[in-house]
């Protein structure tokens, strides 16, 4: 296509020309067109592909999320945003053309009061940082990837416009500019920031990464129109600056920074560094041990013979092989850093004579070990529970420690499949394993112990851990499925009960304001009291208030009562049967009622009995009202039985407040009963009117019947506590407080060996 000329089956949104907003020589304007139509037609595809690749991943996540709401939080947005794709569109390319239009023309300087606010301080909020990162990162990256396909399109739209080259934000099609301009046309969208970085990452393979095509196709069509056809590119003149990198003395050996004083903080590791997060945590173990007043991290025997690969995989599959014939299920236990050192040298040395050389741990291999050692602590330490979780966790730890020996990746990778096997494994066991003896809980614990046997007798390798994942993942998926479609159910049997009875406290109000006028009594009581106001209930229910056919229903009870005149009596009893089968009467029972109320003739069988009138009564006041469900309230109990005796805090209407502001599936934390662990339980839904709680667990099951102040008075008495939201997973949490505890121990040693000279 040459330059000037419309790209056939170009987007209905590149048709309006240009409106630059200062003039254009007319070629300089036919070929800037040509330009941005080219670019903005072939941009179309990897647009779309950007944002189907997130709505898989949102699809994806609500396969995998734990709540029914989250669930449907995911869905809803996937859904939007698949809607709003060519909306989503058109705005992208709508900021492209206003880039185009600007294009040469030098920003507006900043006003005086906005150069005054660098005095302004604020508190950052994370995600906003991380989604600021990420824009930038992406921005960059992509520039250094096309730099010179930029180099060559930034100096000949320069020539078109007489500005100096274009770079950076002044190039309307540069990959800062465009992810800039994907994101600004997200924004309507609403989504959560989380949501925002990962489409901008989706963004980032789908759109940014390919690019090249398109910038060839626009150098080549500009090239061709006569725009600096011997223009080459000279890479020394941009203006990026090369990373420095660190001496190779310096890099080899991190443990001889000086005791006491921190290292650089460490960079974002690109893509071709993945050894960058390993380094620094040795390098906290290696302050660690500097600074330590007890001199336990100095210097081991330097004349002793450092352990190969091999000799450490194999001194841990022997380690592996007598733990599991020491060592039952129910007695495992994590062990230590010290004690795995321990061990390990021992099997290395097991067999030697005396004088023979020692084997010991070389420093890279003693650091892995005690890395994945306090690792696994600080992933204890976060669970909630005890018992099958940690015991679970002290099988994985010699697996998980061979695979970060034979693979350093585990450090550096968060998709590691051993690091997400470790962190699904310990969820799992955490969050499902809840000592109960039913089927679900003894499959999902025969399938974590076949995990760990298989991981403790296979040798260590990506494969095997992603086969393992796989495997315990769609366990996992088959549990939340299962207590997801419980939740449901119990929500909408409780949303259906409060709506039954917002309308039977209707219809009662309207029957007693009938029963001021005119008091029945004995069967029509028996019958309006406990049947028709149900029968009114379930009309006003289906149809409305307002609706013609509970104005007939009226109309029926007005009959009964008097207060209008009965025209068709035999239609009267017909209509009284049909509204009584309708709440579940029987048909005989039904017609019994009707012919009684009525006083029509009754057809019995021969022999049978007919019911007397006192009985018809007595059977009317004793039935069951429908949505009651004796069976299954009797099996719930109160969860507070000692609430009502207990005065009120002078806090609990706060509580209160907060209560009802909470979203549906927020977790809370109930105390244990005589010595036992605390329990979490779901606030799954609650009735702003009625102040009812529906409480479930996490297999979705009924916990409890409790009421919105009962359950604020035990928050104020410190009974029940309130679970925050965790963005991060399990793993990642023992990860960050592992880093922690590493950056702590160094400036607490220096600290106290600053009091011990005071």
């Amino acid at each position: 296509m040459q330059p000037g000329q419309d790209h056939p089956g170009s987007p209905p949104h590149t048709g309006h020309r240009l409106a630059p907003a200062s003039p254009w020589p007319v070629r300089s304007a036919q070929l800037l067109e040509a330009s941005f139509r080219l670019c903005t037609e072939r941009l179309h595809d990897p647009l779309r592909a950007s944002v189907n690749q997130f709505a898989q991943q949102l699809f994806d996540q609500a396969d995998r999320a734990h709540s029914p709401f989250e669930q449907q939080r995911l869905m809803n947005c996937r859904e939007q945003l698949l809607q709003q794709l060519g909306v989503l569109e058109a705005r992208c390319f709508a900021e492209i053309r206003q880039r185009f239009e600007h294009i040469g023309m030098l920003p507006a300087p900043a006003s005086t009061a906005a150069s005054n606010d660098w005095h302004e301080l604020a508190l950052v909020d994370p995600a906003e940082q991380e989604l600021a990162t990420t824009l930038d990162q992406i921005g960059s990256r992509g520039e250094s990837l096309h730099s010179e396909a930029l180099h060559n399109l930034g100096y000949r739209l320069a020539v078109l416009v007489a500005a100096p080259p274009l770079e950076g934000e002044s190039l309307p099609v540069s990959p800062q500019m465009l992810i800039r301009a994907f994101h600004a046309a997200t924004l309507p969208l609403q989504l959560s920031l989380d949501d925002q970085v990962q489409l901008l990452r989706s963004a980032d393979r789908n759109l940014i990464r390919v690019l090249a095509p398109i910038y060839a196709a626009a150098n080549t069509a500009l090239c061709n129109a006569g725009i600096l056809p011997q223009l080459r590119s000279a890479p020394f003149l941009r203006h990026a600056t090369p990373r420095p990198q660190l001496p190779a003395a310096t890099a080899a050996e991190p443990q001889m920074a000086p005791a006491g004083v921190p290292g650089p903080a460490p960079a974002t590791a690109p893509a071709s560094a993945p050894i960058e997060v390993l380094e620094s945590l040795r390098d906290l173990l290696a302050q660690r041990r500097a600074t330590d007043l007890r001199g336990s991290g100095g210097p081991g025997n330097l004349t002793a013979h450092a352990a190969s690969t091999e000799e450490l995989q194999g001194a841990l599959g022997a380690l592996q092989q007598h733990l599991a014939q020491v060592t039952d299920r129910a007695s495992r236990e994590l062990r230590s850093a010290a004690r795995l050192h321990e061990e390990l040298v021992a099997q290395l040395n097991a067999g030697k004579s005396a004088d023979a050389p020692r084997t010991q741990l070389s420093s890279e291999q003693g650091d892995t070990v005690e890395l994945v050692a306090n690792l696994f602590e600080q992933l204890a330490s976060q669970l909630h529970r005890g018992g099958s979780a940690k015991s679970l966790l002290g099988g994985l730890q010699l697996p998980v420690l061979r695979m970060a020996v034979a693979d350093q990746g585990f450090f550096e990778q968060r998709s590691h499949p051993a690091r997400q096997l470790l962190d699904t494994v310990a969820t799992a066991a955490d969050e499902w394993l809840d000592g109960t003896d039913d089927d679900a809980n003894r499959l999902l614990a025969s399938k974590l112990e076949q995990l760990v046997t298989r991981a403790s007798d296979e040798p260590p390798s990506s494969s095997l851990y992603a086969v393992l994942l796989a495997d315990i993942e769609h366990q996992v998926a088959l549990l939340n499925r299962k207590a997801q479609a419980a939740e449901r159910r119990h929500v909408e049997a409780a949303e259906g009960r409060e709506r039954l009875e917002q309308a039977r406290r209707r219809a009662q109000e309207l029957m007693t304001a009938r029963f001021a006028d005119i008091p029945p009594r004995g069967l029509l009581r028996a019958l309006l009291d406990r049947a028709w106001s149900d029968v009114l209930a379930i009309t006003l229910l289906r149809h409305g208030e307002d609706s013609d056919a509970f104005a007939v229903q009226l109309a029926i009870t007005d009959q009964l009562l008097g207060r209008l005149p009965i025209t068709d009596r035999t239609q009267l009893q017909h209509d009284v049967e049909a509204g009584l089968q309708q709440i579940g009467m029987h048909t005989e029972e039904a017609l019994q009622v009707a012919q009684r109320l009525l006083g029509a003739p009754e057809i019995t069988a021969a022999g049978a009995r007919q019911t007397s009138t006192p009985d018809l009564t007595q059977r009317l006041r004793q039935r069951q009202r429908l949505g009651e469900s004796a069976g299954v309230d009797a099996a719930v109990v109160p969860l507070f039985a000692t609430a009502a005796n207990e005065p009120a805090l002078p806090h609990e209407a706060t509580v209160g407040e907060r209560l009802r502001g909470l979203p549906f599936g927020t977790w809370l934390e109930f105390d244990g009963v005589a010595g036992e662990a605390p329990t979490r339980r779901k606030l799954a839904w609650y009735s702003p009117m009625s102040g009812r709680c529906l409480l479930l667990t996490r297999r979705g099951q009924r916990a409890g019947e409790t009421s919105l102040s009962e359950l604020a008075h035990e928050i104020a008495c410190g009974r029940v506590r309130e679970v925050p939201a965790e963005r991060e997973s399990l793993l990642d949490r023992a990860w960050r407080s592992l880093t922690t505890l590493l950056r702590q121990a160094p400036e607490a040693a220096q600290d106290a060996s600053q009091a011990v000279r005071r």
